[in-house]
């Protein structure tokens, strides 16, 4: 979840995403208006080939809700025996965050490709 940094300089983020998190975030962003959790699971599989419950999506979901990093709203499917489904999407808190992150892990990988080729 995203934790709160303390940092003497004014240079590092106030918060930082776990990798699940930044994951779970990016499914949401490609499924656009589509993301709920059971397509966040199956995206996550198809897509960063990672395997997850549907329980800790579920669980990770309202965590980042709670945060204010997306919002939701409820549909109720049009067949008799669907259930309703979730659909969620970042807030411009979530989109800030996730930014961040991308940046971040950038810099990390920046100037390293050479070092990982010739292992």
């Amino acid at each position: 979840m995203a934790r709160d940094r303390k940092d003497g300089e004014g240079t590092m983020p106030k918060e930082t995403l776990g990798e699940l998190e930044e994951l779970v975030l990016l499914a949401a962003v490609r499924l656009g208006e589509g993301a709920y959790g059971l397509s966040i699971v199956d995206e996550l599989g198809r897509i960063a080939r990672r395997p997850v419950s549907r329980a800790s999506v579920y669980v990770l979901l309202r965590r980042l809700e709670q945060a204010g990093l997306i919002g939701s709203r409820r549909e109720n499917p049009e067949e008799a025996n669907g259930k309703p489904r979730r659909f969620v999407h970042l807030t411009g808190a979530g989109l800030t965050l996730l930014r961040l992150s991308r940046g971040a892990r950038l810099r990390m990988w920046d100037g390293i490709e050479e070092t990982l080729e010739e292992a």
